[in-house]
């Protein structure tokens, strides 16, 4: 393993889902870096640490690609609300076992902006999942909600889960495709 977990790190199960405490010490082999959250291997498996607690990853920083740029997705100070601030946000959001973004992974189904009364946007957000059963789909609806209602001008950012139509591989962009290999 490459590196060692330097105090109790909180982390997800994947692809359970399930939050444990991964104890200081921990060997861990960083897997995936995207978006913010890092995905590690230990003895016991794969899981997700998350943005605020990869400090906890000694010997380990991410590279400047790993990290959104500030302002990229349309969140620097003087960045006002769109919806191409929207998707590229939600492109900053990945499954932590695939290393292309749930857009280009052609999870996101709908994306609806309404303005509210106080000057500020509604945005609701449909995706699915690549597979039903799989546990991660609270977190990663989570972590794009968080970086949805983080933008200029959201007041509110709602995240569902459906199932109709079934996610299949053909859902996936061109440049998805491009970066698993697919074409």
């Amino acid at each position: 393993m490459d590196h060692s977990l330097l105090r109790d790190c909180p982390a997800t199960v994947i692809p359970a889902g399930q939050p444990v405490t991964l104890p200081a010490g921990t060997a861990v082999e960083v897997a995936q870096s995207l978006g913010g959250s890092v995905t590690v291997r230990t003895a016991a498996g794969l899981f997700r640490i998350a943005p605020a607690d990869v400090d906890a990853i000694g010997g380990w920083t991410a590279a400047p690609a790993d990290a959104p740029a500030p302002g990229s997705a349309g969140t620097g100070p003087a960045a006002e609300f769109s919806e191409a601030a929207v998707w590229a946000a939600l492109k900053t959001c990945f499954d932590p076992e695939i290393p292309v973004n749930i857009v280009d992974l052609g999870l996101v189904y709908d994306l609806a902006i309404e303005p509210l009364p106080s000057g500020r946007q509604s945005v609701e957000m449909k995706m699915t999942l690549t597979a039903p059963g799989c546990g991660m789909g609270p977190v990663i609806a989570e972590d794009a909600r968080q970086k949805v209602a983080a933008l200029p001008g959201v007041e509110t950012a709602r995240v569902h889960i459906v199932w109709d139509p079934v996610w299949n591989p053909r859902m996936i962009s061109a440049a998805g495709r491009l970066a698993l290999g697919l074409e």
